[in-house]
């Protein structure tokens, strides 16, 4: 299990806190050092069963900045998301829980982190 995270957040520190608590295996990705890259993230959002747009920090000011909440969320757009996710990581949604089992998860609450433990097999 990979956890991508920002220290400074507060859900993240929550997130690492309960999988410390119930002794689960796992890697730290600080994606703000190590941000991914495009191809990364397709994959991260395969696994997630979200779109790039489901996962973006919109209130953040690269945003903004960006004028993203204007921007279409189609199929034709998909890549443009995904660029900007990719060159501006401080957008993507955090914690990232990569489980064992081929799938991610968005772990902002308790539940989902368990959840990511429970399909990894760490629960």
């Amino acid at each position: 299990m990979e956890i991508w995270l920002n220290p400074a957040c507060s859900k993240c520190r929550s997130a690492v806190g309960i999988l410390d608590e119930e002794g689960a295996a796992y890697t730290v990705r600080k994606y703000l050092e190590d941000p991914p890259s495009a191809e990364e993230l397709r994959a991260v959002l395969t696994r997630l069963g979200l779109e790039p747009w489901d996962i973006t920090r919109t209130q953040e000011a690269a945003a903004k900045e960006l004028g993203l909440k204007d921007w279409e969320r189609t199929d034709a757009t998909r890549e443009q998301w995904i660029a900007a996710l990719a060159a501006h990581p401080k957008l993507i949604q955090r914690p990232i829980i990569t489980a064992d089992d081929g799938s991610a998860l968005v772990g902002r609450t308790e539940e989902a982190v368990r959840e990511a433990m429970a399909r990894t097999g760490g629960e």
